[in-house]
């Protein structure tokens, strides 16, 4: 029988959400997927194991998505004591921006004498890997032209996850979410334009092409949400809890 996927929510709003912090998640305590200025407290207070995380995943380098990793290792660091290999999966230049805003707020963090070693994986569109028994594949999408910006589909313990990072409407994600079990997948646009994100027409759109399963959970949301009424579809919420 195939292990749940349980996921906690550290925030579930868009850049400008009223209400919400910035959104991001971790997959079974060990898969963090994007890190908003706020992953470490909310880790924090949610009873995380932080030397147990094993993986990050970024989507993009907007700072909503990816300034808290600095504080992160500011904590490995100074305070929890971490042994594990820490893998940091990203867009081109992932090590490069990380240490340069890492360096800047935190000037010798990485000059610091540390029991662990960081590795860092570059994506590109199609790109397939494997980390801490997390079977992956990465797609380019639709989001801004600044860098590159990801969605994942993730495999583990005979289950399927699908993210969607940041994107509009746009074919890599139906391919990285048909036939998954569950698809976190950002709607920000709410009340009017917002930008290069999804709204309500399109997550009606991926669910009519999707079929029933897999099952949504909306996150990256703007102050105007209201249920969309369709089936299979979960919000998130700062501090949720869903294991699926």
């Amino acid at each position: 029988m195939s292990n749940p996927l349980d996921l906690l929510f550290l925030g579930s709003g868009n850049a400008f959400a009223s209400g919400r912090y910035w959104s991001s998640f971790l997959l079974n305590g060990r898969y963090l997927f994007d890190a908003s200025p706020v992953a470490l407290p909310h880790l924090k207070q949610s009873g995380v194991q932080l030397e147990e995380i094993e993986s990050i995943f970024i989507s993009h380098f907007h700072a909503d998505h990816f300034f808290g990793l600095p504080f992160l290792l500011l904590e490995y660091a100074e305070h929890t004591v971490r042994t594990k290999e820490l893998k940091i999966v990203g867009p081109p230049t992932i090590e490069e921006r990380l240490r340069t805003i890492t360096e800047a707020g935190f000037p010798n963090i990485f000059q610091k004498k540390r029991r662990y070693t960081e590795t860092y994986v570059e994506l590109k569109d199609g790109f397939e890997g494997e980390v801490d028994g997390l079977k992956y594949v990465a797609r380019s999408v639709t989001h801004v032209p600044d860098f590159g910006c990801f969605g994942f589909r993730v495999e583990t313990g005979g289950r399927t996850l699908a993210y969607s990072g940041d994107s509009v409407l746009c074919d890599a994600l139906f391919e990285l979410a048909d036939g998954t079990d569950v698809f976190v997948v950002e709607c920000s646009c709410w009340e009017g334009g917002c930008g290069p994100h999804l709204g309500p027409d399109d997550i009606r759109e991926l669910r009519r092409r999707l079929g029933p399963k897999p099952t949504f959970i909306l996150t990256h949301l703007d102050v105007g949400y209201q249920d969309l009424g369709i089936e299979n579809t979960l919000v998130a919420d700062d501090f949720a809890r869903f294991s699926l």
